[in-house]
């Protein structure tokens, strides 16, 4: 394990690849805590594939690259648990299980990221409802819910472990323009509040209009910041 002091992702260098498939080379990128920052690029250009190798799905290629203290070069196996706990991920698609409640989709969590102690999960289950502004909904099946309401659910599920780094990957792209303002003003409220940062691959220019942050693009094999 490495520190990067000051910085939550720091890459140098790095080239990221698909296969046998070279999909961005020469990556030079890094974030603060509680920065945000968006990423856009036409679909294939390589911003999912640049979010995996963040959480550690995909390899890093040469360079140095370190993400929440740890250097994904050399990261084991047994210790990626221990790096996606610090990670919250968002996806467009909410993969969550509709026939269960609400509560009982973010208790699964804990239990499969290694919570034991059923008070201290309770207890948890009710803050990030809370922070998401879902409080009192933890008995709610999933499935009578707004598509708004269900990307409130993905978000909390993303805190429950205190992650340093919320990544979104096209978070609002299945909501309309009032929902999508709501999310994005939840997520730009825990970098203020929480001091988490934030990391969107998104087409909506609209958003970056309204909620400024560092922009990155994807193009023609290179990650530029403009």
């Amino acid at each position: 394990m490495v520190v990067i002091e000051g910085l939550v992702i720091d890459f140098k260098n790095v080239n990221v690849c698909h296969g046998f498939e070279m999909v961005l080379k020469d990556i030079h990128f890094s974030l603060a805590k509680a920065e945000t920052c968006y990423i856009v690029g036409k679909s294939g250009s390589g911003k999912s594939s640049f979010l995996k190798t963040i959480y550690g799905q995909i390899k890093p290629d040469q360079g140095t690259a370190h993400v929440a203290d740890f250097d994904l070069h050399n990261i084991k196996e047994s210790e990626l648990h221990k790096l996606r706990r610090k990670i919250g991920m968002i996806f467009q698609e909410f993969h969550l299980f509709e026939e269960w409640t609400v509560g009982k989709n973010l208790w699964y969590v804990l239990e499969a990221t290694g919570w034991r102690k059923k008070e201290e999960m309770t207890k948890r289950v009710y803050e990030v409802l809370a922070l998401v502004g879902l409080q009192g909904m933890e008995k709610r099946p999933v499935k009578f819910l707004s598509g708004g309401q269900m990307q409130q659910v993905a978000i909390a599920r993303a805190l429950l472990n205190y992650p340093d780094i919320i990544i979104a990957d096209e978070p609002t792209g299945n909501l309309d323009p009032d929902t999508s303002d709501e999310i994005l003003y939840l997520l730009n409220r825990l970098s203020r509040e929480q001091g988490t940062t934030i990391l969107i691959a998104t087409h909506d220019y609209r958003l970056i209009q309204k909620f400024p942050g560092r922009i990155f693009r994807c193009q023609n094999g290179s990650l530029q910041e403009i």
